[in-house]
């Protein structure tokens, strides 16, 4: 599971350290094996909350979407492996904490990625494309923000995840541009840190993608 989050004002990955051979003591996205009875949706969830100890209930509501499968023959030094991987985007969440087969487990900034067990780089890159995608054509962004939020939050996360800076009249037009992007709440503000009246707060509404997308700038870091 490639698990990100915006916190500190960075995109975040969920690592977890090999508590175990092979990779013994180095970072690794979180897994594991599928039992006998389960899907693999299922067996994402619960290896998640395993290797994490994060709550079950906080788990069961992530959104976690299946990226793509990873079958090169030598992928797993101990037999052959095949791997279905997930990727999810979700709030900022407590802290997590070793379990199962991971000996510690942490959220490690964009840039601090160390060099990961088996192919998971290549299936960290994989999902950091496809949740910039996901951005332009999806209204997840959603995903990352607390179900209260104000649009200066909102574009933050997609500044985070694309690496560049929007322009904020612009980006509020957007998004207020698609009926049911975002849901104000009534009567709601939060104070921002800077000068002028407090900033409306609002919900993630029904629809399920921007029309048109939300598309990041040209010539900037994707």
């Amino acid at each position: 599971m490639a698990v990100f989050t915006v916190r500190d004002g960075a995109l975040q990955i969920l690592l977890v350290q090999r508590g175990q051979e092979p990779y013994l003591g180095r970072w690794a996205l979180p897994g594991g094996f599928v039992l006998p009875r389960e899907s693999a949706g299922v067996a994402a969830r619960r290896e998640l909350a395993e290797e994490t100890g994060l709550a079950a209930d906080t788990v069961a509501g992530l959104h976690l979407e299946q990226l793509r499968t990873y079958s090169d023959p030598d992928r797993d030094p101990r037999m052959r492996v095949v791997s279905v991987a997930y990727t999810a985007l979700v709030p900022d969440l407590p802290e997590p904490r070793g379990g199962g087969d991971a000996a510690h487990a942490r959220w490690v900034p964009q840039g601090r990625w160390e060099p990961l067990a088996f192919d998971h780089d290549r299936i960290l890159a994989d999902a950091r494309t496809r949740v910039g995608a996901k951005l332009e054509y999806t209204s997840l962004a959603t995903e990352f923000c607390p179900p209260e939020f104000t649009l200066g939050e909102l574009r933050r996360v997609y500044e985070t995840v694309w690496g560049t800076s929007l322009d904020p009249a612009n980006f509020r037009r957007k998004v207020l541009a698609t009926p049911g992007f975002v849901a104000p709440v009534p009567g709601a503000a939060r104070l921002t840190g800077g000068r002028g009246k407090p900033a409306a707060l609002y919900r993630a509404g029904t629809a399920t993608a921007p029309h048109p997308p939300l598309l990041r700038p040209e010539g900037r870091p994707a």
